[in-house]
C-alpha cells in the first residue's frame, strides 16, 4: 500500500505466497496441536470424535479463516482500523481481539521458557524420577506445591524461570524487530521445515516403542454414543476455532501484508487442512509414546494419560523419556524442540497483529511499536515467573479463551454477516481473486451455522462454570484474575476506541 503522504513508510508486505502461508501455518500450528488436541480426541468419543472435528473444520473453522482473509486483504489494515472502516463504532472489537491477543502473549512466552529450560534438562534427564515434583516444586516453587488454596501466594520471581523467559523474550524482540519479511517470514521460512521433520521423526520413534499400538487402540477406538453428548460438539467447535488462531485478529493483520492479486480462498484451505494433518500427526506420536510408559509401567494407559495441557508436556512426557531403553537425552532434546519450534511462530504472530493495530492507530515507527509492546508484554509476564504464577496462568488461560476469543469471534461473524450486511461484498472480492469460490454453503455458515453453534459453545462454558470452579481456585481469584482479566481487555479497546480517528495514510485504502 502507497502512502498518501510524503515521507509515510509504506505499508509492510510479505516477501512470497509461500512465506504467508508458512508463517500462517506457524501461528496456527503451536503448543496447543502437540498437548491438548491428543486429549481432546481421546475424552471426547475417541475415533469418532473427528466426526464433530472435520464438521466445525467446514462449518466454522475454515469459512471465520478464510472471511478473515478476506477481511485483512480488503482494506490492508489490522483488526481495529478494518473495523473502523466497516463500521466505525464497531472499532473496539478490533481493539477487543488485540488486546485479547496480547494477554495471550504475556503468559504463552513464560510457557515457552519453561520449553527452552526443559530442553537443557533433557541431557542427563536432569528431572529425576518425581518428574512433577521436579516441576512443580523445584523448578517452578509453585507456593503450596502447587495447593490451589495457596493461589493467592504471589512469592518472589524465580530465577530459573525467568532465565528461560528472558532468553525467549530475546529471541521474539529480534524477530519482531525485523519485520515481516526479513524477521517473521524468514524464521518462519527456517522454523516450519524444521517442525514437520522433528514431529515426523518424534512420531516414527514413538510408534515403533514397545505399548505404541495399545495407546493408538485407546485414542482412535470410537465411542459414537459420545457424538449425541452436546460437550462433544462444543469441544469440537472450541478446538478448531481456537488451533486456527481466529478471533485473534491475528490473520486479519497477517493477510493484510499479502499483495492484491492473491488467491486467498486456496491459501486458507492449505493452512487449515495443513493445522489438522499436523493435529492428527501430533495425536498419533503421543499416545504412541503413552502407551510405551502404560507398557514400561504395568499400568493402563488411561491411567498414565493424566490430562492435557503443561502436565503431559513437563510431567509425563519426561516420564516416558527416561523410561527409553536408549538416546533418552536425544529423544528428550527433539521433543522440546518440536514444542520450542511450534510455540516461538505462534508467540510472533500474537504480537505482530498487536503491532500493526498500534502502528496504525498511532502513525508510529515499527521500531518504536515493537519497543513498547514488548517492554510491556515482558513486565507483565513476569507475574507468571512467580511463586504463584501458575495458579494465574492457568486461570486466565482459561478465562479469556472461553469468554475471550470465542465471543470476540461470534461478534465479528454478527457484524459482518448481519449487522454491516458486508457478508456479499467479502464474498466478491474473495471470488475476484481465488480460483475456489465462495458460495451458497460460505454465505450459510457465515450468516447461520456458526453464529447458532458458536452461541451454544458460549452458553456451555457459562453452564459449565456454575458447576464449580474451575480447578477448585478460590472464587475470588476466579473472579478478580480470571474475569478481572476479559474486563480489563474490554475496557482497553472501548478506551482506545473512543479516538476513532485511523491515520490519515490508511484512509483510502477502503474499496
Amino acid at each position: 500500500m502507497s502512502s498518501v503522504d510524503q515521507g509515510t513508510p509504506t505499508r509492510d508486505q510479505w516477501g512470497t505466497k509461500l512465506g504467508f502461508i508458512l508463517a500462517a501455518m506457524g501461528s496456527a500450528i503451536g503448543l496447543g496441536n502437540i498437548w491438548r488436541y491428543p486429549y481432546v480426541v481421546y475424552e471426547n468419543g475417541g475415533g469418532a470424535f473427528l466426526i464433530p472435528y472435520f464438521v466445525a473444520l467446514a462449518t466454522a473453522g475454515l469459512p471465520i479463516l478464510i472471511l478473515e482473509y478476506s477481511l485483512g486483504h480488503r482494506y490492508q489494515h489490522g483488526a481495529p482500523g478494518t473495523f473502523h472502516l466497516i463500521r466505525e463504532k464497531w472499532e473496539w472489537l478490533g481493539w477487543w481481539m488485540a488486546a485479547i491477543s496480547f494477554i495471550i502473549a504475556t503468559y504463552y512466552v513464560v510457557i515457552l521458557g519453561w520449553v527452552l529450560n526443559y530442553i537443557f534438562y533433557s541431557f542427563g534427564e536432569q528431572w529425576g524420577e518425581d518428574t512433577a515434583g521436579f516441576f512443580i516444586a523445584e523448578f517452578l516453587g509453585t507456593s503450596g506445591d502447587g495447593d490451589p488454596a495457596s493461589f493467592w501466594e504471589v512469592g518472589s520471581p524465580q530465577w530459573k524461570v525467568v532465565v528461560g523467559l528472558v532468553a525467549c523474550w530475546a529471541i521474539v524482540y529480534f524477530i519482531l524487530l525485523r519485520g515481516v519479511k526479513r524477521g517473521i517470514e524468514m524464521a518462519s521460512r527456517f522454523m516450519m521445515p524444521a517442525l514437520i521433520v522433528l514431529l515426523v521423526i518424534f512420531v516414527i520413534r514413538a510408534i515403533t516403542l514397545e505399548g505404541a499400538a495399545e495407546g493408538l487402540n485407546v485414542l482412535f477406538t470410537p465411542d459414537f454414543g459420545a457424538l449425541a453428548d452436546v460437550g462433544v460438539w462444543s469441544a469440537a467447535y472450541g478446538q478448531v476455532f481456537f488451533s486456527l488462531s481466529v478471533a485473534f485478529s491475528i490473520m486479519i493483520a497477517y493477510s493484510s501484508y499479502l499483495p492484491r492479486k492473491t488467491d486467498l480462498s486456496n491459501t486458507g484451505l492449505v493452512v487449515g487442512l495443513s493445522n489438522a494433518s499436523f493435529e492428527f500427526l501430533a495425536a498419533i506420536g503421543v499416545f504412541a509414546a503413552l502407551g510405551f510408559l502404560a507398557a514400561t509401567t504395568n499400568a493402563q494407559v488411561t491411567e498414565v494419560a493424566g490430562s492435557g495441557g503443561v502436565g503431559l508436556a513437563f510431567i509425563v512426557f519426561p516420564q516416558i523419556i527416561s523410561s527409553l531403553p536408549a538416546l533418552q537425552s536425544l529423544f528428550g532434546v527433539l521433543f522440546f524442540v518440536t514444542l520450542f519450534f511450534a510455540g516461538i511462530t505462534s508467540m510472533v504472530s500474537i504480537l505482530e497483529c498487536v503491532i500493526a493495530a498500534v502502528r496504525e492507530k498511532f502513525d508510529i515507527a515499527r521500531t518504536a511499536a515493537v519497543n513498547w509492546i514488548c517492554g510491556v508484554a515482558a513486565v507483565i509476564s513476569l507475574l507468571y515467573a512467580t511463586r504463584g504464577g501458575l495458579f494465574y496462568l492457568d486461570t486466565v488461560d482459561h478465562f479469556v479463551n472461553a469468554y475471550g476469543l470465542v465471543v470476540a469471534g461470534l461478534l465479528e461473524v454478527l457484524l459482518i454477516a448481519w449487522f454491516a450486511k458486508e457478508l456479499n461484498a467479502q464474498r466478491d472480492h474473495l471470488n475476484a481473486i481465488s480460483y475456489l469460490k465462495m458460495g451458497p454453503w460460505w454465505m450459510a455458515s457465515m450468516k447461520f451455522i456458526t453464529p447458532i453453534l458458536l452461541t451454544v459453545v458460549v452458553l456451555y462454558s457459562i453452564w459449565n462454570e456454575f458447576k464449580g470452579n474451575y480447578s477448585d481456585y478460590p472464587t475470588s481469584g476466579l473472579v478478580f484474575v480470571g474475569m478481572g482479566g476479559v474486563v480489563l481487555t474490554l475496557l482497553f479497546a472501548l478506551t482506545l476506541a473512543l479516538n476513532s480517528r485511523v491515520p490519515h495514510q490508511l484512509d483510502n485504502v477502503k474499496e
